[in-house]
């Protein structure tokens, strides 16, 4: 299956250009979201360098972020970057897992790869990186439980459809499970 991210930038834009005023934009090196800067303009999510993943990660923080967050540069979102102490990482981790969660979930609706992310290569490594998969996966099965934050839904639900997925989200995700969780995996 081919993913292409100008297909999550059609989709995206046709969901939330009008409603919420927000499009996707292909970007440089670095992810950001640009809030509109006059009351008729547009606030941009813009994800790193075309890359497809890094676009549905981007969206994930973008379904999470509240109506007041939404006018703020980043989400006025506290950022440390790669080479982060073990309380910074720990921290990281912690505000990470209902992101990282709903990429898993829009990568499944989208048949694509979803690769978990301690975001510290330069740094100490992840704080606790068994029970960051371990939270994320949790998390994950509380939204198929009790359903997603409704912007994260309607992302969802468009990339089921546009790509065929929805009859094997939840099947997919058991055996995406055994590649996340391995040592769990091992016990089962």
């Amino acid at each position: 299956m081919t993913h292409n991210p100008d297909d999550l930038i059609t989709l995206f834009n046709n969901l939330f250009r009008e409603s919420y005023r927000t499009v996707l934009v292909r970007g440089g090196d670095e992810p950001e979201y640009l809030p509109a800067s006059t009351a008729n303009g547009l606030a941009q999510v813009v994800f790193a360098r075309g890359f497809f993943a890094s676009a549905l990660h981007e969206i994930s923080h973008w379904c999470i972020a509240g109506e007041h967050r939404r006018t703020l540069y980043d989400y006025g979102y506290w950022y440390c970057p790669d080479g982060r102490t073990h309380e910074q990482q720990q921290a990281f981790e912690q505000v990470e897992v209902k992101p990282q969660a709903l990429e898993w979930l829009f990568a499944l609706a989208a048949g694509s790869s979803f690769h978990i992310s301690v975001d510290n290569l330069a740094g100490d490594g992840a704080a606790d990186e068994h029970g960051f998969r371990r939270r994320v996966n949790r998390q994950v099965a509380q939204y198929l439980e009790q359903g997603l934050p409704k912007r994260a839904q309607m992302f969802f639900d468009s990339l089921a459809d546009f790509y065929g997925t929805r009859g094997r989200i939840r099947e997919n995700w058991q055996r995406d499970k055994q590649r996340i969780l391995p040592a769990e995996a091992e016990l089962q």
